[in-house]
């Protein structure tokens, strides 16, 4: 059994974070009230706040964790959030409260001075490990006890395929990236990278947001250390099909 375990047909894992069996219901990219910033880019839509809030807590239900570890991005505004924003993840943490979940940010670029207002344990962008797993967002290096873990998790590149049919048709799914964490491209960050390391990448939970699509040619990623970090990574559907190395999918 992997430190990390995706949620089948979901995009989110389980994550063994503590010495007493600790576990931790991981999401990257959340992205609160992105439904206001569409529509100032003149994209009609009415908010999913309730149902991303119900998919969350119907996944904390399916999976019974210690707490709920965000992978960056909670938030989707950069600057400070709107009404509705703030609205929405003072509901959905007070939901969690209930429960008697405990909630962690791992900052991302988007949370800006989340942990001013929000009710939850915040971390540095760089990351926290917890237990043998490392915890990044991912838009910028990992410290080094999170280089230091069995599995690194970081989220921010949102990561897709697009897939395409004999007869021309295609669609874009989201994807998990997997594989051994490239040390060569850590090899000037202070400590390196731990041997036979396991590097993650989440794919989104949000399905709002854009994506790399990681087997188009010419598409750049987002993160500082990849695609050199994953340099022999494989997709996965977020239903648990392996799709083979993610840049020749």
């Amino acid at each position: 059994m992997s430190l990390v375990e995706p949620v089948p047909g979901e995009p989110a894992a389980v994550a063994e974070v503590g010495p007493d069996g600790e576990r931790a219901l991981v999401v990257a990219d959340f992205h609160a009230g992105i439904e206001q910033a569409l529509r100032a880019e003149g994209v009609s839509l009415d908010s999913r706040a309730q149902q991303r809030r119900e998919r969350l807590l119907a996944l904390v239900t399916r999976t019974d964790p210690d707490r709920v570890l965000f992978l960056g991005d909670l938030m989707h505004a950069i600057g400070d959030p709107g009404g509705a924003e703030r609205g929405e993840i003072e509901v959905l943490l007070e939901r969690l409260d209930e429960r008697g979940v405990a909630a962690t940010l791992v900052k991302g670029n988007h949370d800006g001075a989340i942990e001013s207002w929000a009710d939850l344990d915040v971390t540095a962008g760089a990351g926290v490990r917890l237990g043998s797993v490392g915890f990044a967002h991912g838009h910028t290096w990992p410290a080094p006890e999170v280089l230091d873990s069995d599995v690194v998790c970081v989220g921010h590149e949102h990561p897709a395929v697009r897939l395409e049919d004999e007869v021309g048709g295609s669609r874009v799914e989201r994807v998990w990236l997997r594989g051994p964490l490239a040390g060569a491209a850590f090899a000037e960050r202070e400590g390196g990278v731990r041997a036979g390391a396991e590097l993650v990448v989440f794919p989104a939970f949000n399905e709002l947001v854009g994506a790399t699509w990681v087997n188009v040619e010419g598409q750049e990623f987002l993160a500082p250390f990849l695609p050199e970090g994953l340099a022999d990574g494989e997709a996965y559907l977020l239903d648990g099909t392996r799709l083979g190395e993610y840049q020749t999918v």
